[in-house]
């Protein structure tokens, strides 16, 4: 059984290498010379030579109810893109980022919003013939509260934006502009003496309030246990409220519908050629193949099925 924090955690890394690699897991296969569809937030300057079309910022507001000495934890995480270059080719991986603040008091965050910076230096490293490059990224995160006509009530946003600077943006094409870019962004908030309140389902009192707060790119949903406001994910995709990855599932398959069973028999199905070619792609591929190889015929039965819970309708009677 998960704890609450691993549970958050879990749906968080499911958000964010969501689509990274699909079965087959190969370099090769079609569906994976297309990726990063969602969470993504461009430079500012490519975004506006373009149209606008690829937004460089993503914003959401949320609803919390509030007690004295409320703090708040925000955390706002994306994978920076990376070119591995080496004998097996070219392939663009990710590195995990993490910008945050642990202790902000509500108190001074309704007198003076907060600003995070963004700051990830331009790198290079080469390791038994791979070598892999990264490029600067520079952003901010804004984090403000305001108070709501309700006593305990209070509107909190938070936002993202790619403030890196490119030179010719109007002139470069997308896949040009990836290495720039926070992939899969999200944001993560915990709150301690509060609780934060479904976007989907609020009081019928802050309705209004919820309807009125902004949302581009992101989503809040209430994470953790059932019941629990203490937790909230703003997710590039919707979700329902405290969504779960599967307490059977083995770990990451780097897909939405998670169907663990057939996702795990397919890649025991792989030809040698096929595991070669992963084993030397990817590491989180190759990872992921090695954990699936080792699961134990009880491992396999019990991602067979599970029953959640039972209702009985009524009104079915003959």
């Amino acid at each position: 059984m998960r704890t609450s924090r691993q549970l958050v955690e879990a749906v968080a890394n499911a958000v964010l290498y969501e689509g990274y690699l699909l079965y087959p897991y190969r370099r090769s296969a079609v569906k994976n010379q297309v990726r990063w569809t969602f969470g993504l937030v461009h430079p500012r300057g490519w975004s506006e030579a373009t149209g606008g079309t690829e937004p460089w910022d993503l914003e959401a507001g949320c609803l919390l109810r509030t007690e004295a000495c409320c703090r708040l934890q925000v955390s706002v995480r994306f994978l920076h893109l990376l070119q591995r270059s080496g004998p097996e080719g070219s392939w663009q991986e990710a590195i995990e980022r993490t910008v945050e603040a642990r202790d902000l008091e509500l108190r001074e965050l309704l007198q003076r919003p907060v600003e995070l910076p963004i700051r990830a230096p331009a790198a290079v490293h080469e390791q038994d013939g791979v070598r892999r490059e990264w490029r600067a990224l520079e952003g901010v995160v804004e984090v403000e509260a305001r108070p709501l006509p309700v006593a305990d009530g209070v509107g909190l946003r938070v936002r993202v934006a790619n403030t890196t600077v490119l030179e010719d943006a109007g002139t470069l094409r997308r896949d040009q502009v990836l290495p720039f870019t926070l992939a899969s962004a999200h944001a993560v908030l915990w709150v301690e003496s509060g609780a934060f309140l479904s976007a989907a389902d609020p009081p019928p009192e802050l309705r209004a309030a919820a309807d009125a707060l902004p949302r581009r790119g992101w989503w809040p949903v209430l994470v953790g246990e059932p019941g629990t406001g203490d937790c909230l994910l703003l997710s590039p995709i919707i979700l329902e409220d405290h969504p779960r990855v599967a307490e059977e599932s083995p770990g990451d398959l780097f897909d939405a519908t998670e169907i663990d069973e057939l996702l795990t028999l397919r890649i025991l199905t792989l030809s040698e050629a096929e595991k070669e070619e992963l084993r030397r792609g990817d590491e989180r591929a190759r990872r992921l193949l090695e954990r699936t190889e080792s699961l134990t015929p009880t491992e396999l039965m019990r991602l067979h099925g599970a029953v959640r819970e039972l209702r009985i309708r009524r009104g079915w009677e003959r």
